[in-house]
């Protein structure tokens, strides 16, 4: 660590970022950082090693502030976003896996491999990544978005759902869609994917076709749904998520 470095140091699930200089997260030396612990390598910006580090306390740097992740998407764009992303979730990942979740012997970082080894009885643990299935279904001009009561008032967005053990990405988009709203859907169609670091989702999104059914919200699940025009559309989600990227797809198709 006796290399200059971007720091993405994390406090209290918030970033130190600084403002007027080439990146939002400050560069220097461990030394100039209370030589961190448990420094973690996530990649590289702007030429230089970015290292991670959960710290309990920000070291004092002028123009500085703590900062929540989803906000480096507006101050910095969706590369930087996405480095941070990455960090957090490699973070979280050496926090939660300090102990073998076998025999429970204090774990390792395995060297030349991103995982967590337990010297005992060899278990590692990797970094997790949940996959999760977005699907936006259109009826003709129409489109489907619902909203989740964890929504911030008034927006909307297409539907999605977590993988299950043993099952496809389109298994999954079919049973996601029946179970939330109660209809059926065809001609699934892949859009892209996107990394979705809260906590540690891979999002892949599609299009589909709506096949049949009534709609019929799950109450524990859907707060409200139906289907727009898109002259009409409700409040859209950020453009930090797939879920607009992929509704714009669908109206700039159009």
């Amino acid at each position: 660590m006796n290399q200059a470095a971007y720091w993405i140091l994390r406090c209290e699930h918030r970033l130190l970022t600084i403002g007027g200089a080439e990146s939002v997260f400050p560069a220097g030396l461990a030394a100039d950082f209370g030589h961190p612990v448990n420094v973690l390598h996530v990649g590289n910006l702007n030429g230089l090693p970015c290292h991670a580090a959960d710290v309990a306390h920000f070291p004092e740097i002028p123009g500085s502030e703590a900062t929540p992740l989803r906000a480096i998407f507006s101050i910095s764009g969706a590369e930087t976003f996405a480095l941070a992303g990455r960090a957090t979730q490699l973070l979280d990942w050496q926090a939660n896996h300090r102990f073998c979740g076998k025999c429970g012997t204090p774990t390792v970082m395995k060297e030349g491999e991103l995982a967590m080894q337990c010297p005992v009885c060899s278990l590692l643990a990797y970094p997790r990544i949940s996959p999760a299935v977005m699907v936006l279904v259109r009826d003709g001009e129409r489109l489907l978005l619902a909203r989740s009561p964890h929504f911030k008032p008034g927006v909307f967005s297409a539907l999605a759902g977590f993988v299950e053990p043993g099952e496809t990405l389109e298994e999954c988009a079919a049973r996601e869609v029946r179970e939330e709203v109660g209809i059926e859907i065809a001609n699934l169609r892949y859009f892209h994917s996107q990394p979705w670091p809260f906590p540690n989702s891979l999002m892949v999104a599609f299009f589909a076709d709506y096949a049949g059914g009534t709609l019929r919200p799950d109450p524990n699940e859907i707060e409200e749904a139906g289907w727009f025009s898109p002259d009409a559309l409700p409040i859209l989600p950020e453009p930090i998520s797939i879920s607009r990227r992929l509704i714009e797809a669908e109206l700039h198709e159009r």
